[in-house]
């Protein structure tokens, strides 16, 4: 037993990416561990990835690793599992066209907007700007307002319940005693959600619910603001559709579409995903270019070229931006949204003279992947130019999966992507970044932790004079 709180404690003040890499650099490519009295295999093995992740998916490795102390989330897509899961996505990803994200595209617009007009009140004053305050509120707002068209302008509103409640909801402790409880001893998982024990707290879930659920039932006579829920029975994509009938929704049963609650925690979950990790990684970015201000330059130079004289960002021009999407890929790569990937085998299977036995969790360790010397040069250099068009196809796709891989990979990823580089477009048509006497700058390749509040994200920031 001491063994096994030697390896929480090792995780909590190491990281479990420098533990990763620790792992990697001492037993190669395929290694295992306990997570308390879990069995985990871990590969970075390109053969393996591939089968866990793409073609064993469905019959084998569909789920993830599940504590069963989900809450009122327990039928979120991220959580649900076979079957169940496999209904709410193919409900859910019509949600994510090009056609529907296009139509997304003009409320971030305007989020992106007042991003700007707040970072360039707090750069007027001289003063050093912390990002992650102003990518934490965009993030949210864009989400939020896609979502369900609830406009709750948190940059201007820090104390907005929405705000404050998903912020608790975040908050997680690598030593709360249920995570303990259902680590070190799993059978203990399914008897405490009985008890209806929860890693979120009941009273934030109960708060999201409820105004969830009462922006929904405000609705049901509006058809025009809910039109996209009813078509896809997913969440509100628009804020101006036309009329529909609500009797093809309400006729649909449980089989085919979404139940009420279903609906509900899908458009909690998108709130909780994409609020953390969309911020989370502008911040990383913001980072990567004030640190490498050639490659910033360049970028704006490409800025400059597709929309001369800060002309207003045009969705497809955005989208055929080659030198951002190389950026932003190469920050991805340092700084991955999924830094472990997890799948468990519903049976035992063997792979590559391995076997696996069922119920064994299967790990990729995406963050040590991304920084393998085999697989990348200079691993801990900022070199978007990996991404080019020339070099981009030698890449395995394998080996770069930041926002998963498979059937069953981040069903938000283009969103989140084309908000990121709407928001960074706007910011750099008008302000460079640079580094400040707080940002901790990684001097080496042993400083891995991803620990985002460990760089401190403070900048200065400059008008850009392109």
């Amino acid at each position: 037993m001491n063994q096994l709180f030697s390896l929480f404690l090792s995780l909590s003040l190491q990281g479990f990416t420098n533990f990763d890499t620790e792992c990697f650099q001492k037993y190669g490519r395929i290694w295992g561990i306990y997570d308390g009295r879990q069995p985990v295999l871990c590969i970075m093995d390109k053969s393996m990835i591939k089968t866990v992740l793409i073609k064993e998916c469905y019959n084998i490795f569909t789920n993830r690793r599940n504590f069963h102390l989900n809450g009122e989330l327990f039928d979120a897509v991220s959580v649900a599992e076979d079957d169940t899961w496999r209904r709410i996505r193919s409900v859910l990803s019509p949600s994510f066209t090009s056609g529907r994200l296009k139509e997304m595209f003009a409320i971030m617009k305007q989020h992106s907007s007042n991003l700007l007009s707040g970072m360039k009140k707090q750069a007027d004053k001289d003063q050093t700007i912390e990002l992650k305050e102003f990518f934490g509120p965009y993030s949210m707002d864009v989400v939020t307002s896609t979502a369900f068209s609830v406009d709750i302008d948190s940059l201007n509103n820090p104390s907005d319940p929405f705000v404050s409640n998903v912020k608790k909801m975040l908050k997680f402790d690598l030593f709360n005693p249920l995570f303990l409880l259902a680590a070190l001893f799993p059978f203990t998982g399914p008897i405490l959600e009985k008890m209806k024990f929860s890693f979120f707290p009941t009273a934030v879930t109960d708060f999201f619910y409820a105004s969830l659920a009462k922006i929904k039932s405000g609705r049901t006579c509006r058809t025009n603001t809910w039109k996209r829920l009813l078509q896809t029975h997913t969440w509100e994509l628009l804020l101006h559709t036309t009329g529909i009938s609500l009797s093809p929704f309400l006729s649909l049963s449980p089989s085919t579409g979404l139940t009420d609650h279903e609906i509900l925690s899908q458009a909690m979950i998108f709130i909780f995903a994409g609020y953390e990790t969309s911020s989370s990684t502008m911040s990383f970015l913001a980072y990567n270019l004030a640190t490498n201000p050639h490659v910033m330059t360049k970028l704006q130079g490409e800025i400059d070229t597709v929309f001369p004289n800060k002309a207003p960002i045009q969705y497809e021009a955005l989208m055929q931006m080659d030198y951002l999407d190389c950026v932003l890929n190469e920050s991805l790569r340092l700084y991955p949204i999924a830094p472990r990937l997890e799948r468990v085998a519903k049976k035992t299977v063997e792979i590559n003279g391995i076997v696996i036995p069922k119920d064994c969790i299967v790990l990729v360790p995406t963050w040590t992947l991304h920084r393998d010397p085999e697989i990348w040069s200079d691993p801990e250099e900022f070199k978007p130019e990996r991404f080019s068009k020339e070099n981009k196809e030698s890449i395995d796709p394998y080996t770069y999966m930041p926002f998963g891989a498979g059937p069953r990979n981040c069903i938000g990823m283009r969103f989140a992507l084309i908000m990121i580089k709407l928001a960074m477009v706007e910011i750099l048509q008008s302000f460079t970044f640079s580094i400040c006497d707080e940002t901790e700058v990684r001097r080496s390749p042993e400083q891995t932790e991803y620990d985002i509040n460990k760089h401190q994200y403070l900048f200065q920031h400059s008008q850009h004079l392109f």
